[in-house]
């Protein structure tokens, strides 16, 4: 076996700023003395490494810890504006754009009704625009882009599977379009997938290498994480459940057509009204969703009498299919996302686990997703800046006395 090749020291140094910038983007402002003891480097070779990022523009002095006895110390934070990054959440109902800095905070939204006269790429420039105009920046200040999708574009054929229900973005040069419109690096992902981005950086999938994230909203869904990274098939299409044939309902033939099958009908946003009205449950007008979540939200509240058997039945369905899918890959936890099963609460969540426990051998633990606002979204964002933060933080990559910002 070959002898290990000793760290060069310009290596040793891009691998302690990674280690000091990673440390003030999870701890935020950090003085030079705290640095060095979460490093273990010595003070002058602290203050030596935050010199270099200073110069860099990576970070940037920011007043002093007065609360310690003795004199003040400087205090040192992630320099926020040194990189941003966009994401796209992409529905039949509208577009939604967003821009984060660094941290990740969001700096800028805009929020477009999606129009199916208007080319996919128009209606994605100009959301992007207004987002990133409304951060005080140009679209060029943006280091990268991830657009979320329902369905997935086949790696094969680069074109969009899984969602015919999304009008304008099925053109087979559609990638290259958004390419040379825009002008940074474009990325695409399965917007469950992202849900579950969000949930595994920032909410319940924390720590956790093999999970399934099932969503139902406007159609069922699920992410599979295996060994902490995304499984996506072959064609991108992993995770798409609402196909799946279930038992309780009829076989749905040329699914891709229909785009539907049988745990969509089975237990998708539109059998709600149907199982309500079942047991003489009132059922509101109104949007799909909104009349499920509507449902739930009060079903949640009293769950006794009609509600209590109406939140059984729904969690026997959604019981039904999940099966199929914790038999198969016996992930560690089940994160249940989504308006619809949020709205279900506790009693939804206890009476699905008491369900599930039954119809499969494994018995993983569910789990209520964290990230309730814009989950979608804010997996965007997240996959984003992961790669965003790979290259920033990487300081080998370029000289440092070019700052970023």
């Amino acid at each position: 076996m070959p002898a290990a090749t000793p760290g060069t020291p310009s290596l040793l140094r891009a691998m302690n700023d990674r280690a000091a910038l990673e440390l003030l983007l999870t701890h935020g402002p950090l003085s030079r003395t705290r640095i060095g003891r979460l490093t273990g480097l010595s003070k002058p070779t602290a203050s030596q490494l935050l010199a270099r990022l200073e110069e860099a523009g990576l970070v940037v002095a920011t007043g002093t810890d007065g609360g310690r006895p003795g004199p003040s110390a400087q205090l040192y934070t992630l320099n926020a504006r040194a990189a941003h990054v966009g994401g796209l959440d992409v529905t039949p109902e509208r577009i939604v754009a967003a821009v984060a800095d660094l941290t990740g905070a969001v700096v800028g939204t805009f929020e477009l009704p999606y129009s199916e006269g208007a080319g996919a790429v128009d209606q994605v420039t100009e959301a992007l625009g207004e987002a990133v105009k409304a951060a005080g920046l140009q679209r060029c200040d943006l280091h990268r882009l991830v657009i979320a999708t329902p369905g997935a574009f086949d790696p094969q054929t680069g074109r969009l599977r899984y969602a015919s229900h999304l009008p304008g973005w099925h053109s087979p040069t559609l990638l290259d379009e958004l390419a040379a419109a825009l002008p940074m690096p474009v990325e695409y992902e399965n917007d469950v997938n992202l849900a579950a981005v969000a949930e595994q950086r920032l909410g319940a999938a924390r720590g956790h290498e093999d999970f399934v994230l099932l969503w139902n909203e406007e159609g069922l869904g699920a992410a599979l994480v295996l060994g902490g990274r995304l499984h996506r098939g072959w064609t991108g299409g992993a995770g798409e459940v609402g196909f799946l044939p279930v038992p309780g309902h009829p076989l749905v033939r040329q699914v891709a057509r229909a785009n539907t099958g049988g745990y969509q009908e089975l237990a998708g946003v539109q059998v709600l009204p149907r199982l309500a009205a079942e047991l003489g449950i009132e059922v509101p007008t109104g949007p799909e969703v909104s009349v499920g979540v509507a449902l739930l939200e009060r079903a949640a509240a009293e769950p006794e009498g009609p509600h209590l058997g109406f939140l059984r039945s729904y969690a026997t369905v959604l019981a039904t299919g999940l099966a199929s899918l914790v038999s198969v890959l016996d992930p560690e936890i089940v994160v249940l996302s989504g308006a619809l099963i949020g709205a279900g609460g506790a009693p939804l969540h206890a009476l699905l686990e008491t369900e599930l426990a039954e119809l499969a051998p494994s018995r993983p633990r569910l789990v209520a997703g964290e990230v309730r606002e814009r989950p979608v979204l804010r997996g965007a964002l997240e996959s984003a800046l992961a790669a965003t933060r790979d290259e920033v933080f990487d300081t080998s990559r370029r000289p440092l006395q070019q700052p970023l910002n």
